[in-house]
């Protein structure tokens, strides 16, 4: 799915003819997030969207199992799998299944810790457990209430916030804010903004611990990207943060081409996209994300592994600090 336009702005008139749909899908989520979860035999740290994609959450996931394995501790990633067709729970080996199988997020986070894909949550914990787990970390799953959550923390998108303020569709928010509030127990706002400050003030009044920071491109690949003119395409939430990034880095964006979220790449597409960057002297770029479904073709154009990748990772601005206050408790409590 690609976010209209009209989510992120005031809103308007395609908002107010879709606000009835709006205020029923709000109230059945908010219904749903009320149910009782089942209990993990070990603590579950959630790192959830509150809109519908594009705020960093899996570049969160990873830095915090990172920082877990820092104390000592042995997270192994949980999530839905979003896009795979296997329903789990399953552990995922790189080497044998493909996005098509597990979804693009479940490879990037399989290249940092033992991951498990699973649309039962509880079965999934019980596989991480199983693993070796003394801690999972749940890519998405916020309004999820199948799993207890010994903290969840709620990722924002500091440039845009909650976009106009109202749920799906009529909105980005994956249920009304009021309803996810209660079950947030820190905030995090990636990148900087108007919108993400107001947040941030917001969850600070309501006794939450806030962590702000910034998505990083890796810098030998931004150094390699500066000064050069290339066709960016990105198949995420949020395709124009991608081509503001190749931006602020000093690459020159002559072109560029949009996909929806998780998009499943044809050869074709991909063929064409190659073909047109090199008829225009341009050099293809693309997101780690996009990168894993295009690995998952058959692909037979050598120059197809021409397309650069530009992979981003999280940097807080109180770098292990503000997240290890974060995780202490819920760790302690078990």
């Amino acid at each position: 799915m690609k976010a209209p336009a009209f989510w992120w702005r005031r809103p308007g008139l395609a908002a107010r003819l879709l606000q009835p749909a709006s205020l029923v899908y709000g109230a059945v989520a908010a219904s749903r997030m009320e149910r009782a979860g089942a209990r993990a035999p070990v603590p579950v740290i959630c790192i959830g969207n509150v809109t519908v994609g594009g705020s960093g959450k899996t570049p969160t996931a990873i830095h915090v199992a990172a920082l877990l394995r820092s104390m000592g501790r042995h997270p192994v990633f949980l999530t839905r799998g979003y896009g795979g067709g296997l329903a789990g729970p399953v552990g995922v080996d790189p080497a044998r299944h493909g996005f098509r199988e597990v979804g693009d997020e479940a490879l990037l986070l399989a290249r940092q810790a033992p991951t498990v894909v699973s649309r039962d949550r509880p079965a999934g914990a019980a596989l991480a457990a199983s693993l070796g787990a003394d801690v999972i970390v749940m890519d998405d799953g916020l309004q999820n209430p199948s799993l207890e959550k010994d903290l969840a923390i709620g990722v924002f998108d500091g440039s845009v916030g909650i976009g106009n303020g109202l749920a799906l569709p009529a909105g980005p928010l994956r249920a009304p804010l009021a309803a996810q509030w209660p079950k947030i127990g820190g905030v995090l706002v990636v990148g900087r903004g108007d919108p993400g400050e107001r947040l941030a003030r917001e969850a600070s009044l309501k006794g939450l611990p806030v962590v702000t920071g910034v998505l990083q491109p890796d810098p030998e690949v931004a150094a390699s990207l500066r000064g050069r003119r290339v066709l960016a395409f990105a198949g995420i939430g949020r395709p124009e943060k991608f081509f503001d990034t190749l931006r602020e880095i000093g690459a020159e964006v002559a072109e560029t081409r949009s996909f929806p979220d998780h998009h499943p790449y044809r050869e074709g597409e991909a063929t064409d996209l190659v073909a047109a960057a090199a008829k225009a002297g341009l050099v293809p770029v693309t997101t780690e994300k996009d990168a894993v479904r295009l690995a998952g073709m058959e692909i037979s154009e050598p120059r197809l592994r021409a397309i650069a990748t530009l992979p981003v990772g999280l940097v807080p601005d109180d770098e292990a600090d503000a997240f290890q206050r974060l995780l202490a408790p819920a760790l302690a409590r078990r």
